[in-house]
């Protein structure tokens, strides 16, 4: 096992639409982590000091984050992509990749300025179930 020693170059492919992964230029990317959605309060009237607490069973993949250059000609295609559940993945530097069912929640463009490339801030929601609502979990490589 080996480390990353530098982000350059992580990219994010969709599913749908086809070619969608050729409109946006990644310029910065947060891959999704995992949480166990915080705690089960399970003090009752026997406890006699102190709270007591268990995790919860489920795990959650949180949001991925993506800064992106893009052409405001394609639009069109991006609003497209927006809210449609579809395997999407993520490849590291080292080849590696983190492939996870979800869907493009925002694009939001940036800020234009003078001397400076055109972004857009997007999110992604990871929905872990497929087309067919069967639950999936994410894939790693």
């Amino acid at each position: 096992m080996a480390r990353i020693d530098d982000g350059f170059a992580t990219t994010i492919t969709f599913t749908t639409p086809v070619g969608l992964s050729l409109l946006l230029w990644e310029k910065t990317v947060t891959p999704p982590g995992v949480e166990a959605g915080g705690e089960t309060d399970i003090t009752t009237m026997r406890n006699t000091a102190w709270r007591t607490k268990s995790p919860k069973k489920l795990k959650s993949l949180t949001n991925a984050a993506f800064t992106a250059a893009y052409d405001p000609q394609v639009f069109d295609e991006i609003v497209s992509c927006v809210g449609v559940n579809q395997l999407l993945t993520i490849t590291f530097p080292d080849a590696s990749t983190i492939a996870f069912w979800g869907w493009l929640d925002t694009f939001t463009p940036n800020e234009n300025t003078e001397g400076e490339q055109p972004t857009a801030a997007c999110t992604i929601i990871p929905s872990n179930h497929d087309d067919s609502d069967v639950e999936v979990a994410p894939v790693l490589t």
